[in-house]
Order: C-alpha cells, then sequence, then structure tokens
C-alpha cells in the first residue's frame, strides 16, 4: 500500500484548477498502485503562523519542553508525523500574487525543524525527510514558467530538498486568466500526468 499525503492551499473549491489536476493525478497514481490518500486542505483547515513560542518550543529540547510548550507544537509534531508517514507527497499550489498561498506557507514553516526534518553539519544542511516522491501541481494566471517571475515551483522544490525529498516533478498549468490559453494549457498538462 502507497501512502499519499495531499496538502491543497487553492482558496477556491470548484472552480480550482490546482484541486482539479490533483484528482487527475490521484487517479493517475491509484491506477499503477494501491494507495491510501491522506488530505490535508489547508484552506479549510488554516494553520496558525509560527510565533515567538512557537519558536522557543522548537528549539528546546523535548525533554526539557515546559506542557506549553509541548501543547504549542503539538501541532507541528502533528504535521511532521504525518510527512515522515508518507511515501508520496503531491504539494498543490497555486500562485498568488507571484507566490504560494501564504496558508502553504505557514505549513512549510510547521514542518521545517532543525534537528527534527533537517539538520545542520560542518558541510552544510541535511534533509532528513528520505526516500519519497514529490509532486508539485501549480497553475498560474499568466505565463512565468522559466521566466525571473517564476516564484512557485522552484521554490517548492528547493523547500522539498532542504528537507531532503529530491524526487521532485511538477505538472503547471499557465495561462489560467486567459481565455485563449485556458483549456489547451489545462489538457496538456493532463496528458502529461496521464504519461507518468
Amino acid at each position: 500500500m502507497t501512502k499519499v499525503l495531499v496538502v491543497q492551499s487553492s482558496a477556491l473549491n470548484e472552480t480550482s484548477n490546482t484541486r482539479l489536476l490533483t484528482a487527475k493525478l490521484l487517479a493517475r497514481l491509484g491506477r499503477d498502485a494501491d494507495i491510501t490518500v491522506t488530505s490535508r486542505d489547508l484552506a479549510q483547515d488554516q494553520l496558525p503562523h509560527i510565533t515567538d513560542q512557537t519558536l522557543g518550543a522548537f528549539f528546546t529540547p523535548a525533554d526539557q519542553r515546559s506542557p506549553e510548550q509541548t501543547e504549542i507544537i503539538a501541532l507541528s509534531d502533528a504535521l511532521v508525523a504525518e510527512l515522515m508517514d508518507t511515501d508520496v507527497v503531491i504539494i498543490a499550489a497555486p500562485m498568488y500574487n507571484f507566490g504560494v498561498p501564504s496558508t502553504l506557507k505557514a505549513y512549510f514553516d510547521h514542518i521545517a525543524r532543525a534537528g527534527v526534518t533537517f539538520k545542520y553539519t560542518e558541510t552544510g544542511p541535511v534533509g532528513l525527510v528520505q526516500g519519497k516522491q514529490a509532486y508539485i501541481v501549480t497553475a498560474t494566471g499568466g505565463i512565468h514558467a522559466g521566466t525571473p517571475r517564476d516564484f512557485v515551483a522552484p521554490f517548492v522544490t528547493t523547500f522539498l530538498g532542504f528537507l531532503g525529498i529530491n524526487a521532485v516533478k511538477t505538472f503547471a498549468a499557465e495561462g489560467m486568466s486567459m481565455p485563449t490559453m485556458k483549456e489547451e494549457s489545462l489538457n496538456q498538462t493532463i496528458s502529461a500526468i496521464e504519461q507518468l
């Protein structure tokens, strides 16, 4: 059984292009293997932003944390455990104002844990989240891939690599706000998913 974690960040529901493409990707993955899916919808269940208290709890050794600190990072601990317990991660990341949705950035802040999901060594950082396949599903209103405005897939790829997830494939649908491009771009992206 292959465990798949889907992280949705689109504020849209029925009209979300990343949700549509994620559903296509899940259907494609399900044809090759028995999969079990855990969904984390950051639009429906928004995470709190990191605070001074959160960081204090992160950097306090587990056996020295106060009950309050343990409670503060319980959600982060659960998110990390969920990530560690999966085989495949799908990050659905539409572009909002040239970046990822703030809900997704908050998620990343909760799972980037020094000594837990990465560590620093004499030769630099080492990711501790190993042996996972990741897929990035993104949609943009304009055309950004390969330009200086391409801040979504490269950012998410870099972040995942920092955690140790280096097997990453991106499916990007661009021009979603351009009526003459939308249908063709979606069809091309769905075709790329089908060719996995």
